[in-house]
């Protein structure tokens, strides 16, 4: 293969994070990061973020060289209106880089107050028309609807004027666009304001009209695969996008650092023409031992069949599993100790453990545990132990212990 990088525009790498800990994970591999406040967006339970702290969080990505947008992309209700204005306010006093937005409410206040505008995925831009009537509302860039081939994205983008960013990484939803009503039906909690149950996921079985069972050769009927094009970045590139996506806002950190290192590896090998297909497989076998549903490319080379459903999967196709421990009661600075609380689990000298919270995250290995005043190889449930720590942990940080 020929190559020349004078070509090619090396897309932005833009990640999603939920609070300070993820952020510091994708430091030095992500363009760009998105997030959200504690309201108006489909990741309702990302918490960790609002309005007092919004400009300062900002501030620190932008000491990282990277980009802040935030994602305002829930439907607005006639009672959202004013709160929604505030969030915008708080947004553009903050100097975010963007706002990602779908609901013309939004988009419309948005632009009222110079805020840069990226279309959300939610509003299934699936054409160059489309994309151009939302230029003409102020935005700069759409996130494209995942239910298109890679012949259609680069039709889109030859013949737009805007950004185009998609996604290359993460979950899928089953439905369109994630436009999807049966978490709301089921249980009253809606995907469209952030509230997915996710019954999708669920463990379902399918009857005839006579009540019989029907054996469709697996349990998970509706979950869709992770999303994964590691391997296709020549393919996805080459259509010409400004932006790759990689959805995560509520996975746990190490998946963020881990995803976000094997995707900024390997654009930086494309670029630099080192890229192939056994290095490729080398990064999505290291992403698999992060959770995931099983991997896919989704429609990107076509309407994907069987192979895009993780009919066996339990929610976690990764050989690796985080087991939960307990919670960090006390740091130590001058010990480089700290308190735990085995609220699940014991300990043993040599275990694989990841602490992490709002603005930890810490992988290490157990090299010392003190139970009672002495020191033990392990320690059961239930107990207070000291544990000595190779960087500065918080009170009430998790500990989860690595098992493969």
């Amino acid at each position: 293969m020929s190559f020349n990088k004078n070509n090619i525009r090396k897309p932005e790498l833009v990640m999603g994070i939920r609070n300070l800990a993820s952020l510091k994970a994708c430091k030095g591999n992500a363009d760009a990061v998105y997030f959200s406040l504690d309201r108006f967006s489909l990741r309702s339970r990302a918490q960790e973020l609002d309005a007092e702290i919004l400009a300062g969080f900002v501030e620190e990505v932008h000491e990282g060289g990277i980009k802040a947008y935030l994602a305002v992309n829930s439907v607005i209700y006639p009672q959202d209106l004013a709160e929604m204005d505030k969030v915008l306010d708080c947004a553009a006093c903050a100097d975010i880089d963007a706002v990602i937005a779908w609901d013309p409410a939004t988009i419309m206040k948005a632009a009222e107050k110079g805020l840069d505008i990226h279309i959300s995925t939610q509003a299934n831009v699936s054409n160059q028309l489309a994309a151009e009537f939302y230029r003409s509302l102020g935005a700069s860039r759409v996130v494209l609807a995942r239910e298109l081939s890679l012949e259609q994205i680069r039709e889109i983008k030859e013949d737009s004027k805007l950004e185009i960013e998609v996604f290359a990484h993460g979950a899928v939803c089953q439905a369109i666009s994630g436009r999807c009503y049966l978490s709301a039906y089921l249980l009253g909690r809606s995907a469209n304001c952030g509230e997915c149950t996710q019954p999708c996921r669920w463990e379902w079985s399918m009857l005839s009209d006579n009540g019989a069972a029907v054996d469709v050769e697996g349990k998970y009927l509706m979950s869709a695969k992770d999303l994964c094009m590691i391997q296709h970045l020549p393919a996805l590139i080459d259509t010409g996008v400004d932006a790759l996506k990689v959805e995560g806002r509520l996975r746990n950190t190490s998946y963020t650092a881990t995803v976000s290192e094997c995707y900024r590896h390997g654009l930086d090998l494309y670029m630099e023409g080192k890229y192939d297909i056994n290095k490729a497989k080398h990064l999505k076998d290291k992403m698999a031992l992060e959770y995931n549903r099983g991997f896919s490319t989704g429609f990107y080379f076509g309407h994907p069949g069987p192979d895009g459903l993780a009919h066996e999967h339990d929610m976690n196709a990764s050989p690796v599993k985080r087991e939960a421990v307990g919670i960090i009661t006390n740091y130590y600075p001058q010990k480089s100790a700290a308190s735990v609380k085995l609220l699940e689990r014991g300990l043993s000298i040599g275990d694989k453990i990841i602490i992490e919270g709002n603005t930890t995250y810490l992988e290490q290995e157990v090299s010392s545990v003190v139970h009672e005043g002495h020191k033990v190889t392990s320690t059961e449930r239930g107990s207070v132990v000291g544990l000595k720590v190779d960087e500065l942990v918080r009170r009430n940080d998790r500990v989860f212990k690595i098992e493969r």
